[in-house]
């Protein structure tokens, strides 16, 4: 008889009191950063459960102001062949020493917070011709080639079989590339983020934000930012599933000034140095929540706390108070936006 299957059933429970009275009390209950509980009375709770005015979030195509785009990493398209385990990179070069030069580290959600990279070749149209000279390359090219044609029905496969030699998008940095994974742990203390080699290649199953000023990493790492992914992006199961429309674009973030962009730079620096002074411990090492480093953790509330104060001037008491905070200034952006768009739509009238 095997292991009883109630024993690996994930359950989670939302208690939320309704009623019909008008003019019945509405209460917010909090646990603050400090772990007691407080409770208080609120004119409207609104779907998220925060108090706050009915409003709901609704992607974005771009950001609002001048953070960096954040953007899916490149999808190979039945390019399977031209993605290699470690093993098989090393295999290669040991046989043909020149492969090197086209193999590029891969990272999707899982190789970055588990720190270990597959590897892929990365050929471009100017380079073909030197890459095809070597054998096992070029049979991988081939490989790709037959399995798109194998997708006849797929027109965007077949549109791609004349360009055998690489993902279908080619998306790289020049200086510096952010990654951020799409799923990740609810037991973190912050969202995993951070800085990868420029010349790695990004897959489909993360985020990338390409030569990304070090700033944007300051605000995927801070707790305000983990709060508004965990309360308008959707779950699997009860992990974090990212959404860069949903998620990134609509973050409501003050404006900043060039001392605010150079303060956060600075704490983003300060996390990564800390991450470093650590290697070579993962990102699923570091942030697991019994075995944070201290320094690690005083970096990221270093973080924190400058960034709080730009929003309030002050630490926030409670993850309720963020909340509360991010939906006031998302209500206000939204509304600026609408009036934007509407006297752009009657000077073209």
């Amino acid at each position: 008889m095997g292991p009883d299957p109630s024993y690996n059933a994930g359950v989670t429970v939302s208690i939320v009191g309704l009623t019909k009275r008008k003019g019945a009390a509405r209460r917010i209950f909090s646990i603050e950063d400090d772990g007691t509980t407080t409770v208080r009375e609120a004119d409207n709770i609104n779907a998220y459960l925060v108090a706050a005015s009915d409003v709901f979030v609704s992607p974005r195509s771009k950001v609002p102001d001048d953070r960096t785009a954040m953007q899916f990493g490149n999808h190979p398209y039945y390019a399977n062949d031209l993605m290699l385990r470690p093993d098989e990179a090393r295999q290669l070069v040991a046989v043909e020493p020149q492969a090197a030069h086209f193999i590029r580290p891969l990272y999707g959600s899982k190789e970055f917070i588990s720190g270990s990279a597959r590897a892929c070749l990365w050929i471009k149209r100017d380079t073909l011709e030197e890459a095809s000279t070597i054998p096992a390359i070029q049979r991988r090219i081939e490989g790709v080639r037959a399995a798109r044609l194998e997708k006849s029905s797929d027109a965007q496969a077949q549109k791609l079989v004349n360009t055998p030699y690489r993902f279908r998008d080619q998306y790289e940095a020049v200086s510096d590339l952010l990654v951020v994974p799409i799923v990740s742990s609810e037991n973190r203390p912050y969202l995993p983020v951070g800085l990868v080699e420029p010349k790695a290649v990004v897959h489909n199953k993360a985020f990338a934000l390409y030569d990304a000023p070090l700033w944007n990493m300051a605000l995927i790492a801070s707790r305000l930012h983990l709060v508004w992914i965990a309360t308008v992006c959707v779950r699997l199961r009860t992990d974090y599933s990212y959404s860069n429309t949903l998620g990134w674009n609509t973050f409501p973030v003050p404006k900043l000034t060039d001392k605010n962009r150079d303060d956060l730079t600075r704490c983003a620096e300060d996390i990564l140095l800390a991450r470093e002074a650590h290697f070579p411990a993962t990102i699923a090492d570091l942030y697991d929540p019994e075995k944070m480093p201290a320094d690690l953790r005083e970096a990221h509330e270093r973080n924190d706390e400058v960034l709080e104060r730009i929003y309030i001037g002050r630490r926030f008491r409670n993850d309720t108070e963020r909340l509360e905070k991010l939906f006031d200034l998302y209500t206000k952006m939204t509304a600026s936006a609408g009036t934007a768009k509407k006297r752009k739509a009657g000077a073209t009238a």
